[in-house]
């Protein structure tokens, strides 16, 4: 029975916390602009696969392949 209760005013005390996180979350103004944040998320991992140099390395490696192949073609 002591387990219960111990259940109970955890789960009141955790609720309570969180509410007042998000009170002190809405008066600090972290919800303004929320849409804008996925936005900067989106286009920053675009920008590193733009720029990442393991792609321009692959990219390299594939054409090493392909001369190969042609090397291979013309010597049969």
């Amino acid at each position: 029975m002591e387990v219960t209760w111990i259940a109970i005013l955890a789960s009141l005390c955790m609720g309570i916390g969180a509410a007042l996180v998000f009170v002190y979350a809405v008066k600090k103004n972290y919800f303004k602009d929320v849409e804008n944040a996925k936005y900067h998320v989106f286009w920053s991992d675009v920008e590193e696969l733009v720029d990442s140099p393991a792609k321009r390395g692959k990219g390299e490696k594939q054409e090493e392949i392909e001369d190969d192949q042609e090397s291979d073609e013309t010597h049969d």
